[in-house]
């Protein structure tokens, strides 16, 4: 079991808070309202699939591979987001989705084997990242995406 300091109840609580209120959005407001990276409230929740999709299989290879040059994305977060069309996706299905892959995502994290957090990969920029880093970053990268539309929409 994981012995991080990722408190994974919190990422829980806050994704299933977080799908109620998006579910409550209307379509104009998912749809136009942009961040500063030019992203609609649509486009996050499905950048944040990608983020889970990718650090999932960062986090169940480095527990088999002390090194991993594993492709990070961070370059192409755009392009994802184009490729798969979350503009034009079923706003309910992608909620869904989001929610449940950080569902799987506590789980996979609960259960990392402490004796690989310090395996690392290598960014795109050639950094050098430990399990445990990037585990701990997960939840920050997660809040700050939220904490965007929440800008946006002006929740309190």
């Amino acid at each position: 079991m994981s012995h991080t300091t990722v408190n994974t109840n919190q990422i829980i609580s806050l994704v299933d808070e977080w799908a109620l209120k998006l579910s409550r959005l209307s379509e104009s407001t998912i749809s136009q309202n942009r961040n500063n990276q030019n992203r609609t409230i649509k486009q996050i929740p499905g950048h944040l699939v990608d983020s889970a999709s990718n650090n999932h299989q960062r986090i169940v290879r480095l527990q088999y591979n002390k090194q991993l040059d594993f492709p990070d994305y961070r370059q192409d977060n755009d392009r994802w987001i184009a490729i798969q069309n979350y503009q034009n996706a079923n706003w309910k299905d992608l909620i869904d989705l989001w929610r449940l892959y950080n569902h799987h995502m506590v789980h996979v994290i609960d259960h990392v084997d402490e004796k690989c957090l310090s395996h690392t990969w290598k960014d795109f920029e050639g950094t050098t990242v430990t399990l445990q880093s990037m585990i701990e970053y997960y939840p920050v990268h997660l809040k700050l995406h939220l904490d965007e539309i929440e800008e946006l929409i002006g929740f309190n």
